[in-house]
C-alpha cells in the first residue's frame, strides 16, 4: 500500500473501530439487563452476568461487523470529504477507481480480523459462556471434550456424544459409581429420546462390575430419569452461527447421514462463507455514497444513510435466510441474493461517478 491508500485506510479502520465501540457499548448494555434477570437462579450472581455478556462480545461483533464497516466507512470517508481531502485527492488526479482499490485493500485487514473473531475467538468464548450458564444456573458441573459432553447427575457420570436438533440424542454412556468411588455400573444406549418429563433409552448394553466378574446383559429399551433435559442440553450448544466452519461442515454431514434436517446449520454455514464477500461489497458502496450525491451534506447525514441501508440489508439477509428454511430452497442461494443485489447497485453507483 502507498501512502494514500494507508491515509485513506487508516481513516476507515479509525471509523470503523468508533462505529463498533458505541454498538457494542448498546448491545452490551442490553445483553447485561438480559442477564440481570438470571441472578439468583441456581448459584448465578450478578459477576457472573458481566463476566457471560463480555463473553458474547466477539458473536455479536461477528453478526454485526458488515453494517459496521459500512457505517465506519462512511464515517471514515465522510470525515475526509468534510475536511476536502477527498476533493483535493480528486484534484490531485486520483481517479475513482483508485479511491476504491484502497478501501478495496483496506477490507483485507477487516478480513482477518473477522475471521480471528468468527473461527477462533467467537467459538471458544461462546462456548465457554454457556458452560458458565449450565454450572451456576442449573448446578451441574459438564466438560466438553473430542469424546463429546460429560456432565455430572449424582453418582453418575454421563458421556453423551451426539446431540440431534430437538430431544434427541445418540451414543450415550452412564457410569454409576458406589460409596466408595467404585463404579458399579456401565451403560451405553445407542440412542434417546425425551418424552413426558424423562429420557427413553434404545439399545442398551449394560456391564455390572462386581469384586470377581463383570456381568452384561443387552436390553432392548427402558427410561432413564435425569436433571439433564433438552433446555440444559440447549444451552450446552453452542449456536450454529456461532461453530467454526469446519465445524459447521462436519455438523451438516452428520445430521445428512443421520436423515436429519441440516437445512438451519446449512444457511449458518453460508453465511460464514459469505460474511467476508458481504463485508467488501459493503465497503464498496461507501466510495459512490461519499463522491456522488452526499459530498454537500454533512457526516451525521452520511452515517445515518448508511445505518439505514445496513439495516435494510441486516433485515434483508436474516428475512431471505429464515425463508429457506421455511421454504427449503437453497441456502447458499438465499445468502448470496442480497450481497449480489447490494455488489450490483454499488457498481451501478460507481459507474454513474465515472
Amino acid at each position: 500500500m502507498n501512502i494514500l491508500e494507508r491515509y485513506i485506510g487508516k481513516a476507515i479502520l479509525l471509523g470503523t473501530l468508533i462505529v463498533m465501540l458505541v454498538l457494542l457499548t448498546l448491545l452490551g448494555v442490553f445483553e447485561l439487563v438480559q442477564q440481570f434477570e438470571k441472578v439468583g437462579v441456581g448459584n448465578f450472581t450478578t459477576s457472573d452476568a458481566f463476566v457471560i455478556a463480555i463473553l458474547t462480545m466477539p458473536r455479536k461483533i461477528f453478526e454485526i461487523f458488515p453494517m459496521t464497516a459500512l457505517v465506519g466507512s462512511l464515517l471514515g470517508l465522510g470525515s475526509l470529504a468534510n475536511s476536502g481531502e477527498l476533493t483535493a485527492m480528486r484534484s490531485a488526479g486520483v481517479s475513482v477507481n483508485k479511491l476504491v482499490i484502497a478501501v478495496l485493500k483496506t477490507s483485507l485487514a477487516m478480513l482477518v480480523f473477522i475471521f480471528i473473531i468468527g473461527e477462533l475467538l467467537g467459538p471458544v468464548s461462546e462456548e465457554y459462556a454457556q458452560k458458565i450458564k449450565v454450572e451456576k444456573m442449573q448446578q451441574t458441573i459438564t466438560l466438553k471434550s473430542e469424546y463429546g459432553f460429560w456432565a455430572r447427575d449424582g453418582d453418575e457420570f454421563i458421556n453423551i456424544r451426539k446431540i440431534l436438533p430437538g430431544s434427541s440424542l445418540e451414543d450415550i454412556f452412564i457410569y454409576e459409581i458406589d460409596e466408595d468411588k467404585r463404579m458399579r455400573l456401565a451403560t451405553y444406549a445407542e440412542s434417546a429420546n425425551y418424552t413426558d418429563g424423562k429420557w427413553q433409552l434404545d439399545g442398551i448394553l449394560q456391564s455390572s462390575i462386581q469384586d470377581e466378574m463383570v456381568k452384561s446383559r443387552s436390553v432392548g429399551s427402558a427410561s432413564w430419569s435425569s436433571m439433564i433435559d433438552p433446555d440444559q442440553l440447549s444451552i450446552i450448544v453452542v449456536e450454529p452461527s456461532m461453530l467454526p466452519v469446519w465445524g459447521l461442515y462436519n455438523y451438516m454431514q452428520f445430521m445428512k447421514q443421520n436423515g436429519q434436517d441440516a437445512t438451519s446449520y446449512e444457511v449458518a454455514f453460508w453465511i460464514k462463507v459469505v460474511t467476508p464477500f458481504t463485508t467488501i461489497v459493503m465497503l464498496l458502496i461507501t466510495v459512490p455514497f461519499v463522491l456522488g450525491s452526499l459530498r454537500d451534506v454533512s457526516v451525521g447525514q452520511r452515517v445515518f444513510v448508511g445505518a439505514m441501508i445496513g439495516v435494510v440489508f441486516y433485515v434483508l439477509n436474516q428475512a431471505v435466510s429464515h425463508m429457506s428454511i421455511v421454504y427449503q430452497f437453497e441456502p447458499l442461494l438465499a445468502v448470496l441474493a442480497p450481497g449480489i443485489a447490494m455488489l450490483a447497485f454499488g457498481i451501478h453507483l460507481i459507474r454513474r461517478l465515472n
